[in-house]
């Protein structure tokens, strides 16, 4: 099956006071149609900003690609022009759910309002219509696809379980909870009948018995609609739930791919498997993993987990290991993998 994306030897770096950070060294991920991938890992290991340079909204200034693709449906994002990218890409084929629902919508206008100030540059029926050329948007918002963009908006409303979804679009955002608002984010991110939505911790901000319902409704919705989602978090319990395939990162670099049942039966990695070991136990026992997480500026030579592993050897530190393959779709990165190759 041919990927829907295709993320190959990706570096990003960030310049600092102290030098150049190499917050993405190397990154190679890869997605089919309909896959629902979990990018894990500590914090600032990197999944945010591979999340930002798939979008191409790097800070300005700020982050700067140094080599490697972004291919999405065959088409390398990295050299296609800006205006493209913002009228046909962003926004539209590729979409995304933020961390934090309360500062994503202006409290000034309603809810209505903005969805539909959305719809109005976005929907696929714009799209479809042949009007998605910038010169276009000078006749304005055409009444007939206006009314099939607000029965699209009130359709997926319905969908993500928005009550009265015509009188919720006459709302302000401060008049809905916090969960409701990620149903929010999540109907505007599905409204562009998007190819790839990127979830960024969508459910970090909420509690536990909402986090469930929205982990619940986000899958559900996606292999309804066929749409591929790439679910940051550092939330393994969350990962479990809603992703097929879980992609372990470690300060800036894959350490191991793998279905999401392989992935917690039979870790390949030893800092995947201390991962495990970290999640909070039934009797309150917590292993934390020892040592400290590199400079992303001087990261340590070969393998960077090596100064905090239990198996590390010299090799390990002389180079980093080739991809070795343990099973179908797993993959992993070590000298000294867990259980034979």
């Amino acid at each position: 099956m041919t990927d829907l994306l295709a993320v190959e030897a990706l570096r990003v770096e960030f310049p600092t006071d102290r030098g150049v950070a190499r917050v993405l060294d190397g990154i190679s991920v890869a997605m089919a149609p309909g896959e629902v991938v979990g990018l894990v890992g500590e914090s600032g290991c990197g999944k945010t900003t591979l999340a930002r340079a798939i979008l191409g909204v790097l800070p300005f200034g700020g982050g700067f690609i140094r080599g490697g693709q972004i291919r999405f449906k065959g088409r390398d994002l990295l050299r296609e022009d800006q205006r493209v990218l913002g009228e046909e890409v962003r926004g539209r084929a590729i979409t995304f759910v933020p961390q934090d629902p309360w500062s994503s919508l202006s409290p000034l206008f309603t809810v209505g309002a903005q969805i539909m100030d959305l719809m109005k540059w976005k929907s696929p029926h714009r799209a479809r219509s042949g009007r998605g050329r910038w010169p276009a948007v000078l006749s304005g918002y055409p009444r007939e696809r206006r009314a099939r963009d607000r029965q699209d908006v009130l359709d997926i409303l319905s969908a993500v379980r928005i009550a009265e979804p015509a009188r919720a679009l006459e709302r302000l955002p401060h008049e809905f909870s916090g969960g409701q608002r990620q149903r929010l984010m999540i109907a505007m991110a599905l409204l562009p009948a998007p190819d790839l939505l990127i979830a960024d911790e969508p459910t970090t901000a909420l509690d536990v018995t909402i986090q469930a319902q929205i982990l619940r409704l986000l899958r559900g919705l996606a292999k309804e609609r066929g749409v591929s989602v790439l679910f940051t978090t550092h939330d393994l319990g969350v990962a479990r739930e809603i992703c097929d395939r879980i992609v372990v990162m470690y300060a800036g670099q894959v350490v191991e791919s793998a279905p999401t049942d392989a992935f917690f039966e039979r870790p390949a990695h030893p800092y995947t498997r201390r991962l495990l070991d970290s999640v909070p136990r039934s009797d309150g026992e917590i292993r934390d993993i020892p040592g400290e997480v590199p400079s992303l500026i001087s990261p340590p030579a070969g393998c960077r987990f090596h100064p905090r592993c239990d198996y590390a050897t010299v090799e390990c530190s002389a180079g980093r290991a080739p991809e070795g393959v343990r099973g179908a779709d797993h993959s992993v990165r070590c000298h000294h993998p867990l259980g034979a190759i």
